[in-house]
């Protein structure tokens, strides 16, 4: 495959250890500690690059009409300088990807894909722009994507940009103007972390300086560069869902199984799987996706069983051998497979072991006992409500410290 760089490649390779992801990007594991990263992002202001998503420009009298026919959710009603967030889906009504949409003026708008399926996205919607009066241009080279993120995230960008008087009252998605270092970018009230934060789209020759002088000048606000470790914890403490592990490539899932199905507007008469999803609707699911705490100190892999509970041993082993020897090995043992892990991670706002999975709808409540296989050994689990961090939100729309 491809190796894929982004534009701050150069400054992650002296800064970060760096490892292969979505879309055959290489990006930063971590800078420092995971553990540090995550917390500061919470407590002060974090940064990432987030170049490996997509953008997609639109444009032509035909643009609207064409993003209406391709998302579930609704575009007509946005307003200039609007995000809205949605999925795009198959005939079958299956997912090809969760984007969001940028809304300009009335014939111009942005779609920003996610990291893994972003050249397939960048395809499906200008196969589909054909014989629509709408341009599709895939911008993805051209533009890096910096996010700042965390309750003082704010306070930092206030301090930075100009040319915006209204930055700071900038509302949740939605999104504006500015210049930093007088680089002329687009600041968004949005993230990926379930905190108070913004995206900002840059002209990738300019990325670096700009990426540099955040740094520098955000040391006052405790800004300091997260990496990829990071940005697993904090989303998943939300139970945000990643393309590629919590939303598979072969396009298998549909809203409905992955609790996404609140943004389908089946109020308007066409869009692409409309049909298979109201029969989706009709007939359930046979699984969904969960959140689950964790009785392991080691994280699941993707793909992991999830298992009913089996019987009870009658005798508590102790491991003899190891670096876990004198461990006590748990005497449930591991009952018929219900689903698999897609993601699992240390939460550590949380202070829990946390996981998502698929599970059959039998097992998919709050409260539910189940095994997880974790390095070969079946360990206990529970289903619990989802997001784990923040439920209400209150964090990403500034109205929590």
């Amino acid at each position: 495959m491809p190796e894929r760089r982004t534009p701050l490649f150069d400054y992650h390779v002296r800064h970060a250890e760096m490892v292969r992801g979505g879309g055959d990007f290489f990006f930063p594991l971590a800078y420092t500690s995971p553990v540090e990263e995550h917390l500061n992002t919470r407590q002060n202001a974090g940064m990432q690059d987030l170049s490996t998503m997509g953008e997609v420009d639109l444009k032509g009298p035909g643009a609207e009409r064409l993003i209406n026919r391709l998302l579930v959710n609704e575009v007509r009603d946005l307003l200039p300088g609007q995000v809205r967030y949605s999925t795009l889906c198959n005939e079958q009504g299956g997912i090809v990807d969760d984007v969001t949409v940028y809304k300009f003026h009335d014939e111009h708008f942005m779609i920003v894909t996610s990291s893994a399926p972003r050249k397939k996205s960048a395809r499906w919607i200008g196969e589909h722009a054909i014989g629509h009066s709408a341009y599709a241009t895939d911008l993805t080279g051209a533009i890096a994507l910096i996010s700042v993120q965390g309750p003082r995230s704010r306070d930092l960008l206030q301090a930075l940009a100009t040319g915006n008087s209204e930055l700071g009252t900038l509302k949740f998605f939605h999104f504006t103007s500015a210049a930093i270092n007088d680089t002329q970018l687009i600041v968004s009230r949005s993230g990926y972390t379930g905190e108070l934060g913004y995206e900002l789209y840059v002209p990738s020759e300019e990325a670096l300086g700009v990426w540099e002088f955040l740094l520098r000048s955000g040391r006052d606000f405790g800004l300091r560069p997260y990496g990829t470790a990071a940005m697993q914890s904090l989303r998943i403490e939300k139970a945000l869902p990643l393309a590629g592990p919590d939303i598979p490539d072969d396009e298998s899932r549909t809203p409905f199984h992955v609790g996404l199905d609140r943004w389908i507007r089946f109020d308007k008469p066409d869009f692409v799987g409309r049909e298979a999803l109201l029969r989706q609707q009709e007939m359930g699911v046979s699984e969904r996706w969960v959140g689950l705490h964790m009785e392991s100190e080691i994280a699941p892999r993707a793909g992991a069983a999830v298992m009913a509970v089996g019987e009870i041993a009658p005798q508590r082993r102790v491991r003899k051998s190891g670096a876990r020897a004198g461990e006590a090995i748990e005497p449930r043992s591991a009952g018929a497979q219900l689903g698999v892990v897609t993601s699992a991670a240390r939460g550590h706002s949380v202070g829990k072991l946390l996981a998502l999975a698929y599970m059959q709808t039998t097992h998919a409540f709050p409260g539910a006992q189940v095994m997880v296989d974790v390095e070969g050994e079946p360990r206990p689990a529970k289903v619990v409500p989802t997001p784990f961090f923040d439920p209400a939100g209150q964090r990403m729309r500034g109205k929590a410290k």
